[in-house]
C-alpha cells in the first residue's frame, strides 16, 4: 500500500510538472495511459491550479471516467465538479453512468441539482432524476440503467450485433437480459452462451429462465448477500410486474460490502471509522459524545461499587477481583455482540430460536470454563477454596449474563427497526460492568462469613 501511495504521488508530481511546463499533449497522453482508477486518484490529487488546466485539456468522456471512479465518501466530488462551468459539469454528468451521476447529485444542495439537470438533455436528466428518488441503501439507489437487453424473438447473430452496438453504453456486458414486448424479464443469457452457439439459433432456446432478481426497494445489504451467495457479476432489478428497471453490478456490491463492514465496525467501536483523515478536532468531536454517555453509565457502576463499601471493608480481598470479573464479562459480551451482528447481517437471525439456544449453551460453556479457571487460580493463590468458589461462581454467572445481553440487545434493536451495530462494544462492556459488579458482590455476600472466618 505504501508503494502504491508513493507511485501515486510521483504520478501527480509528473503530471503537475507537465502542466507547469506547458507540455499539454504529453500531459494528455500520460494521463490517458493511466488505469481508470489511477486517473481518478491523480486528478483528485492535482493542486487546484493544475486541475483548472487539466479539465480544459481532457475530453468529456475521460473526465466522466475520472468521476465514475471517484468515491463520494472519500473525495469531495461536488467541489471538483464546481471548479468547472456548470455547462461543462453537466456534460460530464451526462457522460457518466447514470447511477454514479445520481450518487454525485445526491451530495449536492437541491438548487445545484436543479441547475445541472436543467443543462442536461431531458432523457438523461429524467433517468438520473428517477434514480435520485430511490431511498439510500436500497437496490434502486445502486442500480444502473445502462444494460444489455434484447427481445426474445431474435437469433444469436442478431443479439451479437446488438451486443457490439450497446456495449459502448452498457456498464456491464457480462449478461444479456431477454425481454418480451412489454419489457417483462423473461431470462438471461451469458456471453459464453452467445459465443458457443450457432448464429441462426433463436436466443429463446439458450435463455436461462430461472432468474434471480431483486426489487428496487430491497435493502442493499440483502442484495449484496444474494450476489455473494450466487457469485453473480450483476443482478437485475425489477418492479412488481417483473419489468426490468436496471441492473446492479458487482463493483457496486463490493462498495456496499465495504460500507456495511465500516458501519458494523463503527458501531462496535462507537466511533465513525469511515473518516480516517479527519483533523484532530473533528475526530475528538465525534468521539466525545459517546465517551461522555458511557462515562455517565460508568458512574452508575461506580455508585453501585460504593454501595458495597461495607462489604469491601469486611473483606478487602474482594476489591482485587472487581476489574478481573468486569473485564472478562465485558469481553464475553463483546464477542457475543459481534457474532449477533454478523448473524443479522447474513440473515441468520431468521433462525432466531435456534441461535438463541445456541448462544445460551455457548455462554454456559464459556462461563463454566472461565469460572473453573478462576476458581483454581484463586484457591491456589490465596489458599482459600471458598473465596475461589465465590469468585469463580460470580465469574460464571456474569459471563452467562453478559453473553445473553450481547446477543439479545442487537437482536431486539434489529426487530424494532434500528441498526443493530449501534449496540456498540463499549456500550455492552459498560453494561456488563454494571451487571457483573451486582452479581459479584451479591455472590460474595452469600459466602463472606466462610472465607473471612467470621
Amino acid at each position: 500500500m505504501a508503494e502504491q501511495i508513493e507511485e501515486l504521488n510521483q504520478t501527480i508530481q509528473h503530471l503537475s510538472d507537465l502542466i507547469q511546463s506547458g507540455q499539454d499533449n504529453t500531459f494528455i497522453d500520460s494521463f490517458e495511459a493511466l488505469h481508470e482508477y489511477e486517473m481518478a486518484q491523480a486528478y483528485a490529487g492535482l493542486p487546484e491550479q493544475f486541475r483548472s488546466v487539466a479539465w480544459r485539456l481532457l475530453s468529456d468522456d475521460i473526465l466522466a471516467s475520472v468521476f465514475d471512479n471517484l468515491d463520494v465518501d472519500e473525495v469531495d466530488i461536488v467541489a471538483l465538479l464546481k471548479e468547472m462551468p456548470p455547462r461543462r459539469g453537466a456534460h460530464i454528468l451526462q457522460e457518466m453512468y447514470a447511477d454514479n451521476a445520481a450518487d454525485v447529485l445526491q451530495e449536492m444542495p437541491p438548487r445545484l441539482v436543479a441547475t445541472y439537470l436543467s443543462l442536461m438533455p431531458k432523457s438523461e436528466a429524467d433517468e438520473v432524476r428517477q434514480l435520485i428518488n430511490y431511498d439510500e441503501q436500497t437496490a434502486g439507489s445502486l442500480m444502473s440503467t445502462e444494460y444489455l437487453a434484447v427481445e426474445e424473438n431474435l437469433h444469436v447473430d442478431d443479439v451479437m450485433h446488438l451486443v457490439k452496438k450497446q456495449a459502448l453504453e452498457a456498464e456491464s456486458i457480462s449478461y444479456v437480459y431477454v425481454l418480451d414486448k412489454q419489457e417483462h424479464l423473461m431470462g438471461v443469457i451469458s456471453l459464453r452462451d452467445l459465443l458457443t452457439h450457432a448464429d441462426d439459433l433463436p436466443v429463446i432456446n439458450i435463455t436461462n429462465e430461472r432468474i434471480i432478481s431483486v426489487k428496487a426497494g430491497d435493502d442493499q445489504a440483502d442484495v449484496a448477500q444474494i450476489v455473494a451467495n450466487y457469485n453473480f457479476l450483476s443482478i437485475p432489478v425489477t418492479d412488481d410486474n417483473n419489468r426490468l428497471l436496471g441492473v446492479i453490478t458487482v463493483d457496486d456490491i463490493v462498495d456496499v460490502i465495504d460500507e456495511e463492514a465500516v458501519e458494523d465496525y463503527s458501531g462496535l467501536a462507537a466511533v465513525n471509522v469511515s473518516q480516517i483523515n479527519d483533523t484532530p478536532w473533528h475526530s475528538a468531536v465525534k468521539r466525545i459524545p459517546w465517551l461522555i454517555a458511557l462515562l455517565l453509565l460508568g458512574m452508575t457502576t461506580a455508585t453501585l461499587i460504593s454501595s458495597y463499601d461495607g462489604l469491601v471493608r469486611r473483606a478487602s480481598i474482594l476489591a482485587a477481583f472487581i476489574s478481573l470479573i468486569t473485564g472478562t464479562a465485558g469481553n464475553a459480551g463483546t464477542q457475543a455482540l459481534a457474532l449477533a451482528v454478523r448473524r443479522i447481517a447474513v440473515g441468520s437471525d431468521k433462525n432466531g430460536l435456534r441461535d438463541f439456544f445456541s448462544e445460551v449453551i455457548a455462554g454456559i460453556l464459556v462461563g463454566i470454563a472461565t469460572g473453573l479457571s478462576v476458581f483454581i487460580v484463586v484457591a491456589l493463590w490465596k489458599q482459600n477454596v471458598v473465596l475461589g468458589f465465590a469468585v469463580g461462581l460470580a465469574m460464571t454467572i456474569a459471563i452467562i449474563v453478559a453473553n445473553l445481553a450481547g446477543y439479545l440487545i442487537p437482536v431486539v434493536i434489529d426487530k424494532i427497526g434500528f441498526d443493530p451495530a449501534v449496540a456498540s462494544g463499549p456500550f455492552i462492556t459498560t453494561l456488563s460492568d454494571l451487571t457483573s459488579v451486582l452479581i459479584y458482590f451479591n455472590v460474595a455476600q452469600l459466602f463472606i462469613t466462610h472465607f473471612i472466618g467470621g
